[in-house]
């Protein structure tokens, strides 16, 4: 979940010490994306101040002399940025005795610029965060809004109509491979069409963490998440059945990728090779106690490309499908006889071909005379 959703990272605070902050995991920020060209396609003016504001300090910053810029309070304070990264502006107050080093928030900054609120004194600011009165944070708070809203009235408001929907495909492999339900935790529900966007909107197991506490997450409808899975492997039982609701699930079978084989043509007669692959599947799709979904797919058949030695079939063979044959019959009544048949499969074909060969050049010598 820390990974996939949010969680808590090791970081070093500009004093060198070590110290736990939230990070967003690599759904979330996928998500976010995809929340962000939903917005701006369906006209959302919240999300296009957003990206103005984020465009603003952007610019502030770049052109920001850290260590070396003087700004002042309203007060007449001076104080320095000599630092700032994507949670703080770091600032130095030289003529504090008490208090030289301080750390502004900048989601709070962002939050006043994104707001219609017009700030004209601290108190302002105060009464913005819901404070009785004014702290020391505040009146930096102000400084730095007012410095940034010059950057901010010369940003160009993107236009929105240009902006079309696009659909963002999020594709786990091997997906029963980790506890699914865990790892989406309550996004579990937020995954169904039913509960898309913002009325679906869910708190994370860490929202107490967060700057703004009300904050939900949600997971909008050009989201897409494909998982691929081998419902076949024994070890691996995770993916229970209210997680199966909320996907379709299509079978991908083994003979559907045979194309893939072409990538041999320069080494092996892929005709062969193929042939060997659907004669091999067909006796594994009638033996009782196994079905379709053990055959066996053409990934197999190209690690051709990587044996160097004589006889590579036989290498095939011995090393990579009969082993696996054999796992997927173990408990079997006659499990000798059974993999005899796959062996027979795999390699009958190519007797077959011969066969044909010898009979069709016999042909050809006839038409001839």
């Amino acid at each position: 979940y820390s990974d996939f959703v949010e969680g808590l990272r090791p970081v070093i605070t500009n004093n060198g010490d070590m110290a736990f902050k939230l990070k967003a995991g690599t759904f979330k920020v996928f998500v976010e994306a995809a929340q962000k060209n939903w917005k701006l396609s369906h006209g959302d003016s919240g999300i296009v101040k957003q990206m103005a504001v984020n465009a603003a300090i952007d610019e502030f910053l770049s052109n920001l002399d850290y260590g070396e810029s003087v700004f002042k309070t309203k007060n007449g304070t001076e104080f320095i940025i000599y630092s700032a990264d994507e949670d703080n502006f770091y600032i130095s107050i030289p003529k504090n005795e008490i208090i030289n080093k301080i750390n502004i928030e900048m989601m709070k900054v962002r939050q006043m610029l994104e707001s219609d609120v017009e700030f004209n004194a601290v108190k302002d600011v105060a009464k913005f965060f819901k404070l009785k009165t004014g702290t020391h944070d505040n009146t930096y708070e102000f400084a730095l809004y007012k410095e940034i809203k010059k950057y901010l009235e010369n940003q160009e408001i993107p236009d929105t109509d240009n902006v079309t929907e696009r659909k963002y495909v999020f594709i786990i492999d091997e997906i029963n491979r980790g506890n699914i339900s865990q790892i989406f935790g309550e996004l579990f529900f937020s995954i169904d069409p039913g509960y898309r966007g913002e009325e679906g909107s869910v708190s994370t197991q860490y929202t107490n963490m967060h700057d703004d506490l009300d904050e939900k997450f949600y997971i909008p409808e050009n989201v897409y998440i494909i998982g691929t899975m081998n419902d076949i492997d024994r070890s691996v039982d995770s993916f229970d059945f209210a997680m199966r609701r909320r996907f379709r699930f299509i079978e991908v079978e083994a003979n559907e990728h045979v194309g893939m084989l072409d990538s041999l043509q320069d080494r092996y007669d892929v005709s062969d090779i193929k042939n060997r692959m659907v004669s091999l599947n067909k006796e594994i799709e009638k033996t009782d106690g196994l079905r379709r979904h053990y055959q066996i797919g053409p990934a197999y058949f190209l690690k051709l490309k990587e044996i160097e030695e004589d006889k590579p079939f036989d290498i095939l063979w011995n090393d990579y499908l009969e082993p696996l044959l054999q796992d997927y019959v173990q408990g079997f009544d006659e499990v000798g006889e059974i993999i005899k048949k796959f062996k027979t499969a795999y390699d009958k074909i190519n007797t077959d071909n011969k066969t044909a060969e010898a009979e069709d050049s016999e042909v050809s010598d006839d038409s001839e005379s």
